[in-house]
């Protein structure tokens, strides 16, 4: 059984669907994904490729309505009550309620894109999945947000002494606002649908996101500096409702995770174009941005967040990711 296959049925689930094994094709239903960014992005690929695999593979039996809704708690809540059956969304709201997805949030944690994906998508990641059951959620499979970078209307930052005193949002995430809070910045948590009103007026001053997200939402607007720190990778999830997926019979379960890994290749791809053109499409826009960072002197003055985050969170699990190394 293939590791995505073990989380969708893994942690209790498998019982509850497997009298559904035979059962015959329903008639048609409409199960709707929600994300928090416009179509034209990352997370708006990974759920189109999600839409169109699932409705070819059950011949529209099984049609998806894709919603955007930038309230990313939110969106959890809501697939955990059944209100809705999906959501695409990053990590940050959702350690409040599956604790062990803090874990990956903490900074410098992934050298680069091929660590973060290969450990997700290895046991590490999957035994993470296996904790949403208990939570009233399904954790599909691992997408991503990419490496998230500074950026701020004040001042060039080159060094963690130009973060002391700026006010920048962050997600509802405790991991990345002691990280700001070590660095001498003031973290403002809120959802992203706040986030430009409150630059526009100046109730902060910068926030942190990965180039994909600063340039689908046109952040330059705002935002007249970017540092690219690459201070954290971001994943993101496909998360569902353990309802949604008890219905389906067994052909459509498959068809439902072939979608799904559809849509992760889809997200990924389109990170990697983004991360790839979007930095010099932001210095069109007219952004200034600083490419050489000091990561060593960031991760110094990080040392007692992660002093922190080794007792706080689980230490075993930091390290089994941090050594995570490809099969030879």
């Amino acid at each position: 059984m293939s590791l995505l296959r073990r989380a969708v049925l893994g942690a209790g689930l498998a019982a509850c669907l497997a009298p559904l094994a035979a059962a015959p094709a329903l008639a048609q239903t409409q199960l709707t994904i929600q994300h928090p960014l416009p179509l034209a992005s990352h997370y708006g690929d990974g759920a189109t490729a999600f839409k169109q695999t699932l409705e070819r593979l059950t011949n529209n039996r099984h049609r998806v309505n894709i919603q955007r809704n930038d309230n990313e708690r939110e969106m959890v809540e809501s697939v955990q009550i059944g209100t809705i059956d999906c959501t695409i969304t990053s990590t940050g709201p959702v350690g409040n309620f599956v604790p062990a997805v803090r874990n990956v949030d903490v900074p410098f944690l992934f050298r680069d894109y091929a660590h973060a994906r290969g450990a997700l998508d290895s046991e590490i990641g999957q035994s993470i999945l296996g904790q949403f059951n208990a939570r009233g959620l399904v954790g599909v499979i691992w997408l991503e947000n990419g490496f998230r970078h500074l950026t701020n209307s004040r001042r060039e930052v080159n060094l963690p002494a130009d973060m002391r005193g700026l006010k920048v949002r962050t997600m509802e995430n405790q991991v990345h606002m002691r990280a700001f809070s070590t660095l001498g910045a003031l973290p403002t948590p809120m959802a992203f649908s706040e986030l430009v009103p409150a630059l526009q007026q100046g109730t902060v001053d910068g926030q942190e996101n990965p180039i994909p997200v600063i340039v689908a939402n046109n952040l330059n607007q705002v935002q007249r500096f970017l540092t690219l720190t690459s201070h954290v990778y971001s994943p993101a999830l496909l998360i569902c409702n353990p309802g949604t997926l008890g219905r389906l019979n067994a052909a459509d379960r498959a068809a439902f995770l072939e979608a799904a890994r559809a849509a992760q290749a889809a997200n990924r791809a389109r990170v990697a174009a983004d991360d790839a053109s979007g930095v010099e499409e932001l210095r069109r826009r007219g952004m200034t941005v600083v490419t050489t960072v000091d990561t060593a002197a960031f991760q110094a003055a990080l040392a007692p967040a992660f002093a922190e985050y080794e007792r706080s969170l689980d230490g075993a699990l930091l390290r089994r990711i941090r050594d995570w190394r490809p099969a030879q």
